[in-house]
């Protein structure tokens, strides 16, 4: 099931391992008694219901629904959450907003965001098969340093063996679009095996998936994104290790390593739409030049807990994470040099390259002699290289820059008359650094007329260390009249950088100093919230509203051939969420339901009003969800539907309306001693759509007139041994 924990603002405490949950420091009041939950991407100890927070917990069960629904934890967090944009349905998550602003994934709070460049393939870094549940906290928030300015999506990798011995997780499923023609099949094998004896324990997993072709509600095959990347027609594997020791009754460590690929079959090519008449981008059979488009990330970490260090918890955890993106390619005008193909027609690609290495140490505890005052400091350290470069001609266009974090920090949770009031503060002192050494941009930059090849030249710019320092807040309170009623409010500031490489690579003047470029500087944002949640017997229910604001935004926009570039301009969001859920006198049915509003805000003309409306690639459509769940011994059903709400937008062409659409979903499984069987139908209706994105971005464009996916069924087979 989805938890929400409706309680809001920021605890800027260290991330738990995702192995490590243990309990609360202190004895539970009466509004957390019965709710002990962990929430590792809070970075604290203490309960949900303790911190001043909005936060969704998706467990097992509910991921791995929503998952065999969908195929991916990126879709199953957007069909569950109204506040989470729809997706491309593609590789690349560019435009994909939380709350209007870009999410934070993290993998046991390690981040797999590439702020340097941004090439939007975070989402996909890990097999959802190897996740134990999703958190998700809403709202601009410096809990895991930089990039959560629309808040933290953290993937909680498996944890240790419940008991010594041997046991065998295993997957097999197959999936087919509504024709079931075999060009549009895919399947899926995973398996998973946990080891305990003892103070040792381990796990060790792989998987493969094939995925085939995706049809729309008219049975006609999807356009492919040639240049961004695809999911449809695409493999992936992963391999996946967690080994555990346990020091002692209270200290423990853990390795975790992971590699994830996902390439794209390139069997396809994009036949373009008409916009004019409705008609989408469609794809037949065909080859793509040059390197599929493909996603790489590795990761390996360490990390020790011990929950009774001096009465309190020390956390320490390093990592190492590397990723590579490549991108399909193309003749555009950007990648043309008169010095390599005087015709106009190179061919080429780019590729971004990633690399971090970081730290957390944090120690939490309770004041002593005041031990309804909890305290935690530590230190965050994040050093992160990236370039991007072109794959077949090996210029670059992004130049290798060095990233550096540097991040003490401190937070307070204090409890007053016995849990009725909990007061919850804390400041991050952000160091930031940008390392560039001089460069060359592509000859395109450097261009007197967009028409004549034999004017594109390089452009020079000199490097330099540009740095910023910042001293972040947070401050909320929560207030309990009576059980299970509970209000809050709360301030919290969280901050990225625009996307350096976008910058950096389109610089078309000469004569540019890094040091002195303004475009550099960082997006500061923050969220004000307020809020009331009740929960008594069977009724669940929560709302609350939130403002968010930075004075020098981040906003894409569209420049030559297509290719997005960063424009700084101030930005308002604001936004309503409400949820639902009843358990019915029925036996096992629950019903559920969720909204979301949310409006944005920029300053486009630079006229110093705050007047424009947010497009379709930086603010998400209004939403409604309903649910239904059935529960009966073995026997377990779900019919979901998503409501997206047509809109508007002021300021912006009459073809960029979003019309809205309708999506229903089902599952059915059943439990028998031989394992789990289980159907999935997506898109149950086989509702033609236009996808969001789509429907309001390159208005213009019939190569990117993408529909979604029409109805398809997921057959699975889970065994536990």
């Amino acid at each position: 099931m989805s938890i929400r924990y409706s309680t809001s603002a920021i605890a800027l405490v260290l991330a738990t391992p995702a192995v490590a949950q243990v309990a609360p420091l202190a004895e539970p009041d009466r509004a957390e008694a019965g709710r002990e939950v962990v929430v590792t991407a809070t970075r604290t100890q203490l309960p949900p219901s303790a911190l001043p927070l909005t936060i969704d917990v998706i467990d097992a069960t509910s991921l791995a629904r929503q998952v065999q629904i969908s195929g991916s934890t990126v879709d199953a967090v957007s069909a569950l959450l109204p506040s989470f944009s729809p997706t491309r349905e593609k590789l690349s998550g560019a435009g994909e907003s939380l709350r209007g602003r870009s999410p934070l994934y993290a993998i046991n709070g390690i981040p797999q965001s590439t702020p340097v460049r941004d090439g939007s393939r975070d989402g996909y870094t890990i097999d959802p098969f190897f996740i134990d549940r999703v958190e998700v906290i809403y709202g601009s928030n410096a809990l895991q340093g930089i990039g959560a300015t629309g808040g933290v999506v953290n993937q909680v990798t498996v944890g240790a063996p419940a008991s010594d011995g041997v046991n065998l997780r295993t997957l097999i499923q197959g999936t087919a679009a509504d024709g079931f023609r075999g060009s549009e099949m895919g399947g899926k094998l995973a398996g998973l095996v946990g080891y305990r004896a003892g103070n040792f324990d381990m796990n060790v997993g792989a998987s493969f998936e094939r995925r085939g072709a995706y049809a729309d509600g008219h049975g006609n095959r999807i356009g492919v994104d040639g240049t961004q990347g695809e999911i449809q027609d695409s493999d992936s594997w992963s391999v996946f290790a967690r080994l555990g020791y346990q020091l002692s009754s209270s200290a423990r460590i853990d390795v975790v390593a992971n590699r994830f690929e996902l390439e794209g079959n390139s069997h396809y090519v994009a036949v373009p739409g008409n916009r004019a008449t409705g008609v989408p981008t469609t794809s037949v059979p065909g080859s793509t030049p040059g390197v599929p488009a493909t996603n790489r990330a590795e990761m390996l970490s360490a990390a020790l807990t011990d929950t009774d260090l001096g009465g309190g918890t020390l956390l320490v955890q390093t990592f190492f994470s590397r990723t590579r993106d490549i991108f399909g390619g193309g003749t555009f005008a950007t990648f043309q040099d008169p010095t390599i193909d005087p015709t106009g027609t190179l061919f080429d690609q780019s590729a971004n390259l990633s690399r971090k290495l970081g730290g957390k140490i944090s120690y939490e505890r309770g004041l002593p002699g005041f031990e309804d005052l909890v305290v935690t400091a530590g230190f965050d350290m994040l050093f992160d290289r990236t370039k991007q470069y072109l794959v077949q001609t090996g210029r670059d266009w992004v130049p290798e820059t060095d990233f550096r974090s540097l991040a003490p920090f401190a937070q307070g949770n204090l409890k007053l008359l016995d849990g009725l009031l909990r007061l919850a503060g804390g400041l991050r002192y952000e160091s930031v650094q940008l390392k560039v050494d001089d460069y060359e941009t592509l000859a395109v930059y450097g261009a007197t007329d967009d028409d004549d090849l034999s004017t594109y030249q390089p452009v020079s710019v000199a490097g330099g260390k540009p740095s910023f320092e910042k001293l972040l807040w947070n401050g909320g309170l929560i207030v309990e009249p009576a059980a299970g009623v509970r209000a809050y409010a709360s301030y919290a500031e969280g901050y990225t950088i625009a996307d350096v490489g976008r910058i950096l690579r389109g610089i078309d003047d000469q004569g540019v100093d890094i040091d002195n470029f303004l475009a550099l500087e960082p997006v500061i944002s923050n969220n004000r919230e307020i809020g009331l949640e009740y929960e008594r017997g069977a009724l669940k229910a929560s709302a609350s509203y939130f403002w968010s604001s930075s004075d020098l935004g981040s906003v894409l926009v569209l420049d030559r051939d297509g290719i997005y570039n960063v424009s700084r301009q101030p930005i308002r969001i604001e936004g309503l969420e409400a949820s639902l859920a009843w358990q019915t006198p029925v036996p096992g049915l629950m019903l559920s339901s969720g909204y979301a509003h949310i409006r944005g805000k920029t300053d486009a003309d630079d006229d110093g009003n705050v007047d424009e409306d947010l497009d379709g690639a930086n603010i998400s459509p209004d939403r409604l969800n309903l649910a239904a769940d059935y529960t009966s011994g073995p026997l377990s059903l779900r019919l979901q539907g998503r409501f997206y709400l047509a809109r508007n937008f002021s300021d912006q062409p009459a073809s960029a309306r979003f019309e809205g659409y309708e999506l229903f979903d089902a599952y059915i499984a059943y439990r028998t001693s031989l394992g789990e069987f289980a159907l999935a139908a997506q898109n149950l209706t086989d509702s033609f759509y236009i996808t969001y994105d789509s429907d309001t971005v390159r208005t213009s464009d019939n190569t990117r007139f993408y529909a979604g996916r029409g109805r398809s069924f997921t057959l699975s087979w889970r065994g536990e041994f």
